[in-house]
């Protein structure tokens, strides 16, 4: 009667085996794309860091007009505490939406 037990099980553990393979994959997977998403945004940022300075250096180097090269730069500025404020709700828009907490991985 054992082994007709033993034989009835088997298929369970296989399904369940199976279905936390699934799990295993699918968070790999997750990660993978989180990873993907972050770098893709560090590159964004950094892209757009050197336009900025790009800006602002070729407004430094070819405007004369100093009134121009002032409005200029406070235009300039204006954009990038924009995009600062931006990036930082971002930030948390992604924090939340991946609801990452490191202390709950600890636990």
């Amino acid at each position: 009667m054992s082994s007709m037990n033993e034989k009835q099980k088997w298929p369970e553990i296989v399904n369940e085996i199976a279905k936390v393979s699934k799990k295993i994959k699918s968070n790999i997977d997750e990660e993978d794309l989180v990873e993907d998403l972050k770098e893709t945004f560090k590159t964004t940022i950094e892209n757009t860091s050197q336009l900025i300075n790009n800006i602002i250096q070729t407004v430094e180097s070819s405007v004369t007009d100093e009134e121009i090269k002032k409005e200029t730069k406070e235009i300039v500025n204006n954009i990038n505490s924009e995009l600062k404020t931006l990036l930082n709700e971002t930030k948390n828009k992604i924090s939340d939406s991946f609801d990452i907490r490191p202390s709950s991985e600890e636990e």
